[in-house]
C-alpha cells in the first residue's frame, strides 16, 4: 500500500481507501457478515482510511466501520459526513445545537471520542457563502470532537469557494473518466492551497466496469433504479449523470484502457490516481472480492502521455454533452 498525505494535515492515508455507502444501503442488498469481512480485508492490505455518512442506511455504514475498527482507533481514520439527516437548504440544520447533535450522534454509532475528518455532505452553495457552518465546525475542532475538516461538493464553484475557507483541510469530489471536469482549475488549485482531494465514485456507479448492458436492471432499493434521472437528489451521484444506456455505449468505447491493466474499474481508479492532486480514491464495496479488485488497481501501469491525451479529447468530444446535473 502507498500513502499520501491529506492536503498539509500531516494525515498520511492509503492511496486506495473505502467508501461506505455501498455496504450501508442503497446499492441494493446488504450484507453485514460480507461487509464486515471486506473491511477486515481491506484493513489487513494496509487500507488506513474509510469515508462513511451519518444517512447511509440511518447510521448503520457507521456502525460498522466502529465495529471493524474496535481497538485501533488511533491507526484507521475515519472520515464521516452530516447535514443531509436534515433539510440540507434551511439554515437550521446547520446551526450549532444540530451540527453538535449530528456529530455526538456520530462518535456514539462509531464508538470514538473523535472524527478524523467531519465533512458537510453536498451542501447548497448559499449555506457556504453564509459561512456560520464553519464557526461550528471551528468551536468542535477546538473541542476535540472533530481532527479536521472538510466539505463533500457536487460542483467546482462549489470547490473553488470553499478553498477560501481557512479551515477546510479536504474536498471530496466526483471524479472519474466521465466526469473530468475537476481537472482543470480545482485541482491545482486545491493543492496550492494545501487541501486533500478525496475522490468518490470512481466508476461512475459501476459503468466503468464495463460489465453493464443497455437492458441491465437494478433492485428497486438501488440508486441506480431509484435515482437514475436524479429524482431524489443530484443525478451526478448516478452514473456520473451520464443516462444509463448512453453511459453504457461510451464506456464500451474505453475498453481499450484494460489492455496491460487487468480489468477496466482498475485502469479507471489508475487514471484517477495518476492525478498528482489527488490523496485518495474511496470506491465502494460489498465484499471481499470487491475490496480486492479495487486494491488492484495499485499495481497497474500509469497511463503515458499519449493516452492521457486520448481520454481528455474523449471526455471533451464524446461525454461532456451528455452529462446531466450541476457539476
Amino acid at each position: 500500500m502507498k500513502y499520501r498525505e491529506l492536503g498539509n494535515t500531516g494525515l498520511q492515508v492509503s492511496e486506495v481507501s473505502f467508501g461506505t455507502w455501498a455496504i450501508g444501503g442503497s446499492w441494493g442488498n446488504t450484507n453485514d457478515d460480507e461487509a464486515l469481512k471486506g473491511l477486515d480485508k481491506a484493513i489487513g492490505e494496509g487500507v488506513n482510511f474509510f469515508d462513511t455518512a451519518d444517512v447511509y442506511g440511518d447510521g448503520h455504514a457507521e456502525q460498522l466501520l466502529a465495529k471493524a475498527t474496535k481497538g485501533k482507533e488511533d491507526d484507521i481514520h475515519v472520515a464521516t459526513k452530516f447535514c443531509r439527516a436534515g433539510d440540507i437548504h434551511d439554515l437550521e440544520t446547520y446551526s450549532e445545537a444540530r451540527v453538535r447533535a449530528y456529530c455526538e450522534a456520530s462518535l456514539k454509532r462509531l464508538e470514538r471520542e473523535r472524527i478524523d475528518l467531519y465533512q458537510i455532505h453536498c451542501p447548497p452553495l448559499s449555506v457556504l457563502k453564509d459561512g456560520r457552518v464553519f464557526e461550528v465546525l471551528d468551536k468542535l475542532q477546538a473541542e476535540g470532537k472533530i481532527r479536521h475538516y472538510g466539505v463533500s461538493v457536487e460542483t467546482v464553484e462549489e470547490g473553488l469557494f470553499c478553498l477560501g475557507v481557512p479551515g477546510v483541510k479536504a474536498l471530496q469530489v466526483i471524479l472519474n473518466l466521465f466526469r473530468q471536469k475537476p481537472l482543470t482549475q480545482l485541482l491545482p488549485k486545491a493543492q496550492e492551497a494545501g487541501v486533500g482531494i478525496l475522490v468518490r465514485l470512481p466508476l461512475a456507479s459501476g459503468l466503468l466496469t464495463g460489465k453493464f448492458k443497455p437492458d441491465t436492471t437494478f433492485a428497486a432499493d438501488d440508486h441506480r433504479s431509484f435515482n437514475a434521472n436524479g429524482e431524489q437528489f443530484n443525478v451526478g451521484e448516478t452514473f456520473a449523470g451520464l443516462p444509463f444506456t448512453k453511459g453504457v455505449e461510451l464506456a464500451a468505447q474505453l475498453d481499450w484502457i484494460a489492455e496491460g491493466r487487468g480489468d477496466m474499474a482498475r485502469a479507471a481508479m489508475r487514471w484517477i490516481l495518476d492525478q498528482p492532486e489527488v490523496t485518495c480514491v474511496i470506491p465502494g464495496f460489498r465484499n471481499v472480492r470487491q475490496v480486492e479488485d479495487n486494491l488492484g488497481a495499485i499495481g497497474v501501469p500509469s497511463f503515458s502521455e499519449a493516452e492521457l491525451m486520448r481520454l481528455a479529447a474523449f471526455y471533451q468530444n464524446e461525454v461532456a454533452q451528455h452529462i446531466r446535473g450541476a457539476y
